[in-house]
């Protein structure tokens, strides 16, 4: 029987397998930091009580069952063995709390991200089809304030304020992907990084960039958006493979 037929007796189960298999993945494509980062899912209406993982813990060892439940609206939340580390209440506390759009978020420190919002120009220009996906869809914090307590958490979320764009490109931090679902943030997430990696690699060639017009990226990013399931697609078969492996994700 495949690791994902398993039903243990917890709430929103098949968002924690999803959940688990996303950190799992970060983890072989390099994007994680250590016992660093956090993602998140809002699991009720509003958005404020929310799966997120457990303090310290490595995401190559997180498992559907070990998620926490976080309310952002409860302080007592930060009192658990298991509770999330002060920056994590602050940045996903305060972005659930204030964009109700954003219920799934992922933050990472990966290379190629995190390289763009070091950068004083940390705009993504449309070089290739990836970045295309990116075009007039993302926002750059230029105030970087030092760790995300709660104050600081608040003025992220609040750049959140266009529906449209799902990526915050932190400046001297990292990146932070919003989505609807699990398999929608970790597609984007993925595709940002690749998107940053190629022109990462392309600046350092030295050459001229070839940037494709405003007309042609906008029209690459509407045709992705509408691409048919591609998101959801690519979430199954990165659990089909951990599934095959004999992975512990799912338990």
């Amino acid at each position: 029987m495949p690791v994902t037929e398993m039903r243990p007796n917890m709430e929103n189960w098949q968002e924690r397998v999803d959940l688990a298999a996303a950190f799992r993945w970060t983890v072989r494509l390099n994007m994680h930091e250590a016992v660093a980062n956090h993602f998140s899912l809002a699991i009720n209406e509003d958005g404020t009580r929310f799966l997120m993982n457990p303090n310290q813990m490595h995401f190559s060892r997180i498992r559907a069952s070990n998620l926490i439940v976080v309310d952002a609206n409860d302080p007592t939340s930060m009192e658990g063995p298991d509770a999330p580390d002060p920056t994590a209440w602050g940045l996903h506390g305060g972005l659930h709390r204030h964009c109700p759009h954003a219920r799934c978020a992922m933050h990472v420190h990966s290379p190629y991200a995190t390289a763009l919002a070091a950068l004083a120009d940390s705009r993504l220009p449309p070089v290739d089809q990836n970045a295309c996906t990116f075009f007039n869809r993302y926002v750059i914090d230029d105030n970087y304030g030092g760790l995300a307590f709660e104050e600081e958490g608040t003025r992220c979320a609040q750049l959140f304020d266009d529906p449209k764009k799902k990526v915050m490109i932190m400046g001297n931090h990292g990146v932070m992907i919003i989505g609807d679902t699990v398999a929608d943030t970790f597609n984007r997430l993925y595709y940002f990084e690749r998107a940053c990696m190629t022109y990462i690699l392309a600046l350092q060639t030295g050459q001229p960039l070839r940037i494709l017009s405003d007309d042609v990226a906008e029209k690459t990013a509407q045709e992705l958006e509408s691409y048919p399931e591609q998101d959801a697609r690519h979430l199954a078969e990165l659990k089909a493979i951990l599934d095959e492996e004999g992975s512990t994700y799912a338990q």
